[in-house]
């Protein structure tokens, strides 16, 4: 629990959601972070372009291996589209919803990923509020969807459009409202080096955070040695049995009593249960 927790571990394995400002890429704000805490080790929560703001989780130390299960998350933008023809926040909000659903993409030319078309589900894509040719929007979507390469893709319905601004308000367990900016960041990190670490103590998200995401295996505190050397879950290892909907191939987030040991995939086959992701000491 974070509350046993020294300032030390939480920098060795937490994350800091940091609201990123317009002009840098996410690696550098990542890369910012690493440097003023003196950490070996930083990593963003999934990519915003330079010029996009809001929402970006950044893993400390080794909390970066738990990328794979807090990135591929849902998230939720607002922006504003600037339409090239009169029409209404009504007629609009039409040709938005026939997106709703399962999309097929390519991405971007400057795009990091290969150039390949890729599905992409919208949860939800609302006009908000009209002025004269700018709409303020709203949308979620599966993580890795080009949200402007969806509004372009809108304006291919009418006469064009393009994407102004976009802030990104969520990304998975993520919000806006937790967020803190770089400077806010500066002050908590000053603090911290003149010897007042709850500000910044308070700011850190414990890696164990992703047990809210992924099912719970508990085991007995007397096999702790064995499992952090690299044994893999027996059944003999449980403290109770699992719950009956996990299925085989599910990740799933071990526990000893309060300590989480890791993530593993889930088998349960025979007198094996699971085998390790990673293990967390």
């Amino acid at each position: 629990m974070k509350s046993q927790k020294t300032i030390q571990e939480l920098l060795e394995f937490g994350i800091i959601n940091i609201d990123k400002p317009s002009g840098p890429t996410s690696f550098w704000v990542s890369q910012y972070v690493k440097n003023a805490l003196g950490l070996s080790k930083t990593s963003h929560l999934g990519t915003l372009d330079p010029m996009v703001t809001g929402v970006l989780p950044v893993a400390l130390n080794r909390a970066c291996r738990l990328n794979e299960y807090l990135m591929h998350r849902d998230k939720t933008y607002i922006g504003i589209i600037r339409v090239h023809e009169e029409i209404s926040l009504e007629d609009l909000q039409k040709l938005a919803d026939s997106f709703i659903g399962k999309i097929t993409q390519m991405p971007p030319v400057r795009s990091s990923v290969k150039r390949a078309e890729r599905v992409r589900e919208i949860k939800t894509f609302k006009i908000l509020e009209k002025k004269r040719n700018d709409f303020l929007f709203s949308s979620q979507v599966q993580a890795g969807t080009y949200i402007r390469k969806l509004c372009d893709d809108l304006g291919k319905k009418i006469t064009g459009a393009h994407m102004l601004e976009l802030r990104r308000v969520q990304a998975g367990i993520f919000k806006e409202d937790t967020a803190i900016t770089l400077y806010q960041f500066d002050e908590l990190v000053e603090q911290y080096k003149k010897g007042n670490e709850e500000p910044l103590r308070k700011m850190i998200v414990s890696g164990e955070i992703v047990s809210t995401l992924l099912p719970v295996i508990k085991i007995r505190k007397d096999v702790v040695k064995k499992v952090l050397t690299g044994s893999p879950i027996f059944k003999s290892f449980l403290a109770e049995e699992p719950d009956k909907e996990i299925k085989e191939g599910d990740k799933v987030c071990v526990f000893a009593e309060t300590r989480f040991m890791g993530c593993y995939n889930f088998i349960n086959k025979d007198d094996l249960v699971a085998k390790s992701e990673f293990i967390s000491n």
